[in-house]
């Protein structure tokens, strides 16, 4: 599977948030117009993920364990995994036990167990109960975006939100939240050693509908509505006059 280089010239886009006027987003259309999609499990578009390590093939991107963002985080998914069910869950027994479904890094920071290669809410290949997070298929039998009962840096990937406070020279300051692009180098240093990554790959290009539409409900979390809607005139105006600086994985 061919990955591009990703050093290349983006297009960025920045406007004040409707919602707030001390903020303003700054957004990578580049990628956000780009044709990327999840191809975990054969996905919408029937390609197939081999997963970030050649010894986890089958897991995705769920191979070490899902840190959380902060306490909230943790209490969201504490409570869906109170409605796992042994049928739903391939890893009822061991997440319920007494080691539970979370542990704590080398630096102290609380994430998800891994088990045998994958996070301890992955099903396996072979499960009856379903291929795959358990999380995002609890959420598809209640009916609800994943995204509600998932770790935030799940549902978030590969999209990625930074946060940087800007000066603007007359003494006043902004605060300025980037919505791009979860390269390998998002991943720190370890990045690099990524078997696979899909962000850059051509074979998870292939969605019949730009980004800023498939996720759609991610990025409204994101932003909210308001910043959404502009985002949402923003690309289209970008697609409008030709889309300069297409995502190379993406151009034909």
């Amino acid at each position: 599977m061919p990955e591009i280089d990703l050093g290349l010239p983006r297009s960025w886009v920045e406007f004040t948030n409707p919602d707030d006027a001390d903020e303003v987003f700054r957004c990578d259309l580049t990628w956000l117009t780009s044709r990327w999609t999840c191809i975990f499990g054969g996905g919408a578009a029937g390609g197939t993920c081999p997963g970030i390590y050649a010894s986890s093939p089958d897991a995705g991107c769920c191979t070490l364990g899902a840190h959380f963002a902060d306490e909230d985080d943790h209490a969201r998914v504490a409570t869906a995994v109170e409605r796992l069910t042994p049928e739903q869950w391939e890893r009822h027994a061991e997440g319920t036990g007494p080691q539970g479904w979370t542990e704590t890094d080398g630096d102290g920071e609380l994430k998800t167990r891994a088990v045998d290669g994958a996070c301890i809410f992955h099903n396996s290949l072979g499960f009856s109960g379903g291929y795959g997070c358990s999380l995002h298929g609890l959420a598809l039998a209640e009916g609800v975006e994943p995204l509600e009962l998932k770790p935030d840096v799940c549902w978030q990937l590969p999209l990625r939100r930074q946060f940087r406070d800007v000066e603007r020279g007359d003494g006043t300051s902004y605060l300025e939240v980037q919505i791009g692009e979860y390269t390998r180098a998002g991943w720190g240093p370890g990045g690099a050693d990524l078997d696979w990554y899909c962000s850059s790959n051509t074979e998870a290009h292939v969605a019949p509908e730009p980004l800023y539409i498939t996720n759609r409900a991610e990025l409204v979390a994101l932003m909210g509505e308001a910043a959404y809607a502009e985002l949402e005139r923003q690309c289209e105006a970008h697609l409008a006059a030709g889309a300069p600086n297409t995502h190379p994985a993406t151009a034909d």
